[in-house]
């Protein structure tokens, strides 16, 4: 494990202790005003002991107008200073980076949670079997698409001052930086749709503005889908266009996935047989993306086995070990990585075993954000937790925080 466990040196010049990351999970731990909750400090803590490289948050909504899910957090001011301070401070000591990754929804945002839903255009979210839990977006002006991305920055400049040691821009899984790269859900006519280089323009024009305000001594990262696996959407080809305008604009870190809540490819559901051979769910891509960007390469999505990510290192392949879910499960996975001979990482797929449900899916999702609960609150990750009884728990947390005080 000598390259796992090797330090890393971004192009900011921040070191990673070794090249292990937890990659962005949604946790939906934020207190009722979408502040840090306790738990939410409490679980980067702990994952913090078991010293990855990089912890990213989950996503961090930059407009209070605009959430993604109930429980999200917001920043898009200092009123939560103090909390975002300890947030911030869970990694004190350990060497650990943590980067909160900022985001916007755009139109993959509830219709219960948001009066308004805004977008590159006016194309809704087609989901099968969640049909009206999204409308209609309103397509943005062009001074409401300068405000979002100067709210980018703002929020950025904020983190960096509760004492964060990056920040991820989320254009990835849908949201709305994806959403302006995509085709199918941008439509415009105007300078930031039509080309690629038009609808990359909100991208760029994102990290321009969060590296103005924040300076170049501070990273910035951004995940980014190798594709959205639609028909007509954004493919393999431009986001590898859009990685070397990005290296051109001097990005420190490109995380690599893939899809959207249309096509969940970042949940394997969009794998070739060759894909599944290969345990790692968007290895074809990395390899082409090495040879267009020079900048550091992180790829989450499917690395189970301590070999293979051994080996996608000593090959040169990529520079970073995404992981996201292990951690849910063994949230010292990094140090038991190293020091117990951990080889393969488990990860379950719970079902309830009641096919109308498990046929819509997401069950997994509230699985594994029961999990992150658990460590939040001071226990153990559950593994033999069932898929009917997490729907249970999941349905009564929803009740206790529909009439929680905060």
């Amino acid at each position: 494990m000598k390259n796992l466990q090797s330090t890393f040196t971004l192009p900011n010049g921040s070191v990673l202790i070794n090249r292990i990351a937890k990659s962005a999970l949604s946790e939906n731990m934020g207190t009722k005003k979408h502040a840090p909750s306790k738990s939410l400090i409490h679980a980067y803590k702990v994952w913090a002991q078991g010293n990855p490289g990089l912890l990213m948050t989950g996503n961090i909504m930059i407009d209070y107008k605009a959430i993604g899910e109930p429980r999200n957090v917001v920043v898009e001011d200092d009123r939560d200073m103090a909390l975002l301070k300890q947030w911030a401070a869970t990694v004190k000591g350990t060497g650990v980076h943590l980067w909160p990754q900022i985001n916007h929804p755009g139109r993959q945002a509830f219709s219960k949670i948001n009066k308004e839903v805004v977008a590159p255009s006016a194309v809704p979210v087609q989901v099968k079997g969640l049909k009206g839990m999204f409308r209609t977006p309103r397509a943005l002006t062009e001074g409401e698409i300068i405000d979002i991305i100067k709210r980018y920055g703002n929020t950025a400049k904020i983190l960096k001052d509760a004492g964060f040691t990056g920040v991820q821009i989320h254009g990835a899984h849908g949201y709305l930086v994806s959403q302006f790269l995509s085709p199918l859900s941008n439509t415009r006519t105007d300078k930031w749709g039509g080309s690629l280089e038009n609808r990359a323009r909100f991208a760029i024009e994102v990290y321009r503005n969060i590296r103005q305000i924040v300076g170049k001594d501070f990273p910035i990262g951004i995940k980014i889908n190798s594709a959205d696996f639609q028909r007509g959407g954004f493919t393999e080809e431009e986001s590898l266009e859009v990685l070397r305008l990005l290296d051109n604009e001097g990005i420190d870190l490109l995380e690599i996935s893939g899809g959207s809540y249309e096509a969940p490819a970042m949940m394997g559901q969009a794998k070739k047989q060759s894909t599944i051979d290969r345990e790692v769910y968007f290895m074809d891509y990395i390899s082409k993306a090495r040879k267009i960007t020079s900048k550091p390469l992180m790829l989450t999505g499917g690395f189970r086995t301590v070999e293979l990510m051994e080996n996608a290192l000593s090959d040169n392949q990529l520079d970073i070990i995404g992981l996201g879910r292990p951690f849910c499960i063994n949230p010292h996975v990094a140090d038991d990585i190293f020091n117990k001979g951990i080889k393969k990482l488990e990860t379950p797929s719970p079902l309830t075993g009641i096919k109308a449900i498990d046929k819509v899916g997401g069950l997994d999702v509230i699985w594994y954000e029961l999990q992150i609960k658990r460590i939040g609150d001071g226990k153990q990750p559950d593994p033999n937790l069932s898929g009917l009884k997490a729907l249970g728990q999941n349905t009564w947390l929803m009740v206790q925080k529909a009439f929680a005080k905060n």
